[in-house]
């Protein structure tokens, strides 16, 4: 027995499709360059040769939530752009201004603190600014947009800043037509033109996520973010399913069958026996459970390919385990469990994971905890 199938469990992370990924969402935007979201471990997927792939395939841009998470790819070696976007006060400032990263900048509170890191620096912050043009989340509002403007454009006077992005984010590009969207581009263009002719001539300027990548060419600027897509996800499955788009899904989640036994009709299974055998039957015992990432919420709900066939998870999720009526079948200890992946054989989708969870195929892939090894296939040597 190898030592990947030996392992109790494992996500198998297909590079070669993350790569392609990569290629189909650079040609859907063709006209900006591509930032390869990598933030929460790569959805999941391992940060690092994630990252690594995605530059190989022509991403420019490398994005993350956290400057944590930022600067863990500067310490790994991986160079060019790269940005960050939650900050919270007292944040490393210093640090990624002298990692060359990106640093964005919703209020005055944060271009204040970014000002005093890159005087101690000495360099100055690469800085973007980013506009609330609809969210409600992070970002500037239009009426303080002015001021933010003012004390950047001060700033980059007296080179302690370079205002190197202006940038935004969509609410509803997932909803096709949703009037938000028009009403969103129509607001960053005004917040961009206003930046502009107060003297901001920024590198890039950035609004489309990975359904607006796909869907809304307008908002494609000079530079998309993609992130779930990368990953062969579609960020809706109102938009299509990924093959639909030409993407492959990245992980393929499995385990390995830990004890295969006969039980009689009527026999209680897991916690709160909310599942009773209805005839003699076996059972299948699958060595993962909510503490790996697996949902409760898929107890008695979410499918797994056993033995070749789609079976449904009886009872209820524990926190280490759960269990598949095997209806009969005689399965041999230590036989793969396909929770999810391409589809390829048969298994299902993480997208079928969420509609069984009542979620979205995102949190399927990101929750899936440290546990569980990812073995990254059909890398380069830079990316093993």
């Amino acid at each position: 027995m190898n030592e990947t199938a030996s392992l109790r469990a494992r996500a198998e992370i297909d590079l070669a499709a993350l790569r392609a990924n990569v290629r189909v969402l650079r040609a859907r935007a063709a006209g900006a360059q591509l930032m390869a979201v990598v933030k929460s471990d790569a959805y999941g997927h391992g940060a690092v040769p994630c990252a690594r792939a995605a530059l190989e395939a022509g991403a420019t841009w490398l994005g993350t939530a956290t400057p944590q998470e930022a600067l863990a790819l500067r310490a790994v070696g991986l160079g060019g752009r790269v940005m960050c976007w939650l900050w919270t006060p007292g944040g490393p400032w210093r640090e990624a201004i002298e990692a060359g990263i990106d640093v964005s900048v919703s209020g005055m509170w944060a271009l204040r603190e970014v000002v005093a890191a890159a005087s101690e620096a000495g360099i100055p912050a690469r800085v973007q600014l980013k506009a609330d043009t609809g969210l409600g989340r992070n970002g500037c509002q239009p009426a303080d947009w002015p001021e933010l403007v003012a004390a950047a454009r001060t700033a980059e006077d007296a080179g302690t800043v370079r205002i190197t992005g202006l940038w935004s984010h969509f609410a509803c590009a997932d909803e096709p037509g949703h009037p938000s969207i028009a009403a969103q581009l129509n607001v960053f263009r005004d917040m961009v033109a206003y930046a502009e002719k107060e003297g901001v001539d920024p590198e890039v300027r950035h609004m489309a996520n990975s359904p607006a990548t796909l869907t809304i060419p307008e908002a494609h600027f000079d530079l998309v973010r993609t992130g779930i897509a990368m990953y062969g996800i579609s960020p809706s499955p109102e938009l299509g399913t990924p093959a639909d788009f030409g993407l492959r899904p990245v992980m393929t989640l499995v385990a390995s069958v830990a004890l295969v036994k006969q039980v009689p009709a009527g026999h209680g299974v897991s916690y709160g026996h909310h599942y009773t055998t209805t005839a003699e039957t076996t059972l299948g015992l699958v060595p993962v459970g909510y503490a790996d990432g697996i949902p409760r919420h898929a107890s008695g709900r979410a499918p797994v390919l056993v033995g070749g066939v789609r079976r449904r998870i009886a009872g209820r999720v524990a926190m280490d385990q759960f269990v598949v009526d095997l209806d009969g079948d005689e399965i041999e200890v230590g036989s793969e469990a396909v929770l999810f992946g391409p589809g390829d054989r048969g298994e299902p989708s993480a997208e079928d994971w969420a509609q069984a969870c009542d979620t979205i195929a995102y949190e399927i892939v990101t929750r899936i905890g440290s546990r569980v090894p990812r073995v990254h296939l059909n890398g380069t040597p830079a990316e093993s």
